[in-house]
């Protein structure tokens, strides 16, 4: 079974820096373990839809959206059974406040960057709330 359990979250002042993590374990038990990955920090605020933050390959390879480029970094860290997946955010503002939610997804392309697109990631955490107030 695959699990995802993100933590980190909570509340902060505009132009502050907070960490999430998120220990990933159970993909190379899973359906997809010939498979290598990608894995991801999405967030999806009141009344919008999930949008991407970051992404990262089996290979280190990372993605970027727009607005996260230059604020946010991720990582990744590789365990014996599990993966941990950091996302450092810097310079937050009142935009950033949302849910946030790390996912894992077959990925097998090693020139391409991982992807952006929520369809390709298959398991999901619960979420960490993240609230910039000014």
């Amino acid at each position: 079974q695959v699990q995802l359990v993100e933590s980190g979250g909570g509340s902060v002042q505009t132009g502050e820096a907070l960490t999430l993590s998120c220990v990933v374990s159970g993909y190379s038990e899973s359906e997809y373990r010939d498979k290598k990955y990608s894995m991801g920090w999405f967030r999806q605020a009141p009344g919008k839809e999930r949008e991407v933050v970051a992404a990262i390959d089996f290979d280190g390879d990372t993605n970027y959206a727009d607005f996260a480029r230059g604020r946010f970094t991720i990582t990744m860290v590789k365990e014996t059974a599990q993966n941990i997946l950091h996302l450092q955010m810097t310079a937050l503002t009142h935009e950033d406040t949302a849910m946030y939610y790390c996912a894992i997804g077959p990925w097998i392309y090693l020139y391409l960057p991982p992807p952006l697109n929520v369809d390709e990631y298959k398991f999901w955490g619960q979420g960490t709330q993240v609230t910039v107030s000014s």
